[in-house]
């Protein structure tokens, strides 16, 4: 009994000697994923603005931060950021530290994380590609996927079957941006008025833009399975390239790139000041 209860003592001490170092890495997971939102939507509202900049995705800020002094170093630590930041997700999807359950709407919300885990995987890849100078023009890759896949006979679907899924995901994300149920997340009796004002305008408006852009890029997903046309498939760079061809665009665009700017800080809030299952502090 005594020996069962010093072995399992032991056990729970080791996991709580780990668990802290695992939040530190989460929490500056979550200020590089950030800080990639933040520069995309700098570059797009100069580029709305008319002062440079361009409508680009997070691929295109990396090779755009590529060219400005001290922009290899900052790549570095925006892919050992994202690295995790993976981790992170991927502890969510297997170990459940947040206890969604093993029923239907658990699995899904931690399917969810491992996929974001794979989506961020290539972007912490290409920004350590990129500062090791070997990052090449690679535009395109959405489109030579959707080339490939339209080669099957089941493509279409599949396409248009990733089109709903990031169109739900984005009216998730607009959904808990508008309603800010996000601020459940954090540790708010940790922060002051102002970090609470920052959590809570940030969160509204920041979600709100990056669920509307990936209706858009949703919406795209899903003309390619219709027309089976790849070059209709387009990432973040597209849709906000289509969101300044519409009437009032640069306005729009402005508004959307300041929304993802915002969703950058909120990204950078949370990672302070998240609740995260890990150690004896949240």
């Amino acid at each position: 009994m005594n020996s069962t209860e010093s072995i399992s003592s032991k056990a729970s001490d080791a996991k709580e000697e780990i668990k802290p170092w695992i939040r530190r890495l989460a929490r500056v997971g979550y200020m590089a994923k950030g800080m990639v939102y933040a520069m995309v939507g700098i570059l797009a509202l100069m580029a709305a603005v008319g002062t440079g900049g361009k409508t680009t995705g997070t691929t295109g800020m990396m090779r755009s931060l590529a060219t400005v002094p001290f922009g290899n170093l900052l790549l570095w630590m925006i892919g050992i950021g994202l690295i995790f930041y993976i981790i992170w997700v991927f502890i969510k999807a297997i170990k459940d530290p947040k206890n969604e359950g093993a029923d239907a709407k658990g699995l899904i919300a931690r399917t969810g994380y491992f996929v974001s885990g794979i989506i961020y995987g290539g972007l912490a890849y290409q920004a350590i590609k990129i500062a090791m100078n070997a990052g090449g023009g690679g535009g395109g890759s959405k489109q030579t996927i959707s080339t490939k896949l339209l080669s099957h006979p089941y493509g279409p679907w599949i396409i248009g079957a990733l089109g709903v899924i990031i169109v739900g995901y984005g009216l998730f994300e607009l959904l808990t941006g508008v309603s800010q149920k996000f601020l459940n997340q954090f540790r708010v009796q940790d922060m002051n008025s102002h970090e609470k004002k920052i959590a809570r305008n940030s969160g509204t408006l920041g979600l709100a833009a990056r669920g509307t852009v990936l209706g858009l890029v949703g919406f795209f997903f899903i003309q390619t399975a219709v027309t089976k046309n790849p070059e209709d498939t387009k990432g973040l760079d597209g849709a906000l390239s289509e969101v300044s061809q519409k009437p009032f665009g640069q306005w729009l665009l402005g508004l959307v790139a300041l929304g993802l700017i915002l969703y950058g800080v909120y990204q950078v809030t949370r990672g302070r000041y998240e609740h995260m299952s890990f150690g004896k502090r949240n």
